[in-house]
């Protein structure tokens, strides 16, 4: 290869190496929203619940970052295995890749979709506050897709929608419920690249 070629690669990765470094690879977001159950636990019918999340993400590729945090979501139930008057509560950790693309040549508006896992639990308190039930953490998964609008190199947007499966069994009065927590979130995510 000629030093001409030469020179021009190193240019490019140069200037490619600039670029991706001016586009900030830490991200820290806070999401919010209600969350439908899409199936009974056990006996319990759970009403719509709400949750949060609080993330940060890495750029690991021009459109792929990896993230982690930690989550919350309450859900009521008027009966159950546990008695009545119930909120089960899922709380833990997540942790999986985000991919976020452009639409067109649009650098404001983007589209996502994220895949990833979680070390969750869930807990069951009484009408007074009081934890009844508790499943150990275990393994369960989030798959999720939403839009990206951009305010500024530093603040964003994200509306979103996110499946989440958790099966975790309980100890309950001397006997072991099965505890499959399936349900749909509905997000709405504001994010700060840093």
């Amino acid at each position: 290869m000629s030093r001409q070629v030469l020179a021009c690669l190193a240019l490019s990765a140069f200037l490619s190496a600039q670029s991706l470094q001016a586009q900030s690879p830490w991200r820290f977001e806070l999401r919010g929203g209600p969350a439908f159950p899409t199936s009974d636990l056990d006996n319990a019918s759970l009403g719509t619940g709400f949750g949060f999340e609080g993330s940060v993400g890495y750029r690991i590729q021009p459109h792929l970052r990896v993230y982690g945090g930690w989550d919350w979501h309450r859900f009521t139930a008027d009966a159950s295995f546990a008695g009545i008057d119930n909120d089960f509560e899922e709380t833990g950790y997540a942790v999986g890749l985000l991919f976020e693309h452009p639409f067109g040549n649009s650098e404001s508006v983007a589209f996502q979709l994220r895949a990833g896992g979680t070390y969750n639990h869930i807990e069951i308190e009484n009408a007074a506050g009081d934890p009844v039930a508790d499943s150990e953490h275990g393994l369960g998964w989030e798959g999720g897709a939403g839009l990206a609008v951009r305010f500024g190199e530093a603040w964003q947007v994200s509306p979103g929608v996110r499946f989440r499966s958790l099966s975790e069994d309980f100890a309950f009065a001397g006997a072991t419920t099965a505890g499959d927590l399936r349900y749909v979130a509905l997000e709405i995510g504001v994010a700060r690249n840093f």
